[in-house]
């Protein structure tokens, strides 16, 4: 009997435990991907400083 007491204690405990490693689970993917639009956003700004850049660069040498 002690058997299935211990393992029916168990399992709310064994619930609960993968609740918890997959809400940990999704807060790393979620931070991940905040990372990742992070980047991206990084990288877009990147672009088009550069494109600025080469159409100041063009208008200053019809300047000269």
């Amino acid at each position: 009997m002690s058997i299935g007491t211990t393992h029916s204690l168990e399992v709310p405990y064994l619930s609960h435990d993968l609740v918890n490693d997959r809400i940990r689970t999704l807060h790393r993917e979620a931070e991940e991907q905040r990372l990742i639009a992070s980047v991206q956003r990084v990288q877009r700004a990147r672009r088009q400083v550069q494109r600025a850049n080469e159409r100041l660069r063009r208008a200053l040498s019809r300047q000269v």
